[in-house]
């Protein structure tokens, strides 16, 4: 059985129940590669744990944070913020052989040939902003307003950049460098725990939200980087979409009251490629 690229993000893995199904997945063949985008959970040791135990299954494992990871937790002893954080989490993942977006970009083998995947961390900049807003201090004000708002204002620190938005556009500056410098004829999967276009955020049933789910820095980077596939988590909507022809799959697993609606326990796993026989 020839290999394959499979999915997940938004394991949740702090619900017992969420614990459960991630401590399930396997690879479908010796050679499967996983891309985890984002949210294993909260607590440093839970994410550590839970990348240990794809890395003993599969051939490869890629993993680009989400805003979960990079919270500081009161339940949680590593008491890092912010970049601090961030860097701590690569360095635990290069230990267990777990590529990051701080790595060389690994090629996989598919059947139409070779595709590079770029794990990435680019965070959110506000500027997906609350309908009828036209400014961060106007979305932020009708969240606050309406009740919606990210548990990231209390959690994820921006240290030592003065905001969230600072470092996201440090990250896109970065980031851009890398791809900009892999040749135009090098085709991509670019994996985000975020979207990298706003649209995937239009079924949000409160679309305040949206100003914590990416940036317009990246509105145009799924064409510009030549993407077979754009992967994403976060909005815990999972589905297949189609966008200036390029497919955006969100993989996300979600919390167990929302993937109980859709019935028993899920295999949250997404074949994003297959590799050559």
């Amino acid at each position: 059985m020839p290999e394959s690229l499979l999915a997940v993000s938004d394991l949740h893995v702090s619900y017992p129940e969420n614990r459960e199904i991630a401590d399930r997945l396997a690879p479908r063949s010796d050679g499967d590669w996983l891309i985890v985008a984002g949210d294993v959970g909260e607590i440093f040791a839970d994410i550590e744990r839970t990348l240990r135990l794809f890395k003993g299954r599969f051939r490869e494992v890629l993993w680009s944070p989400g805003n979960h990871e990079l919270w500081t937790h009161s339940r949680d002893p590593v008491r890092l913020r912010g970049e601090h954080r961030y860097r701590a989490l690569v360095d635990m993942c290069r230990e267990l052989g777990v590529h990051t977006p701080e790595d060389e970009y690994p090629v996989f083998a598919s059947v139409d040939g070779p595709v590079t995947v770029a794990p990435l961390f680019l965070l959110y900049d506000y500027t997906f902003r609350a309908p009828g807003t036209r400014t961060k201090e106007e979305s932020l004000r009708r969240a606050y307003e309406t009740g919606v708002v990210c548990a990231d204002e209390q959690l994820l620190h921006p240290d030592p950049y003065p905001d969230r938005e600072s470092w996201c556009r440090a990250r896109v500056a970065a980031t851009e460098r890398r791809l900009d410098a892999l040749g135009p004829d090098v085709r991509t999967i670019l994996i985000n725990h975020w979207p990298l276009l706003r649209a995937p955020t239009e079924p949000l049933w409160y679309p305040e939200f949206a100003q914590w789910c990416g940036t317009e820095l990246t509105a145009d980077w799924h064409t510009r980087f030549r993407a077979a596939a754009a992967v994403y988590g976060h909005l815990h909507i999972r589905r297949t979409t189609h966008h200036d022809g390029v497919r955006f799959e969100e993989v996300s697993l979600g919390y167990p009251r929302e993937w109980r609606r859709r019935g028993p326990a899920p295999d949250p796993l997404r074949l994003i490629l297959r590799g050559r026989p």
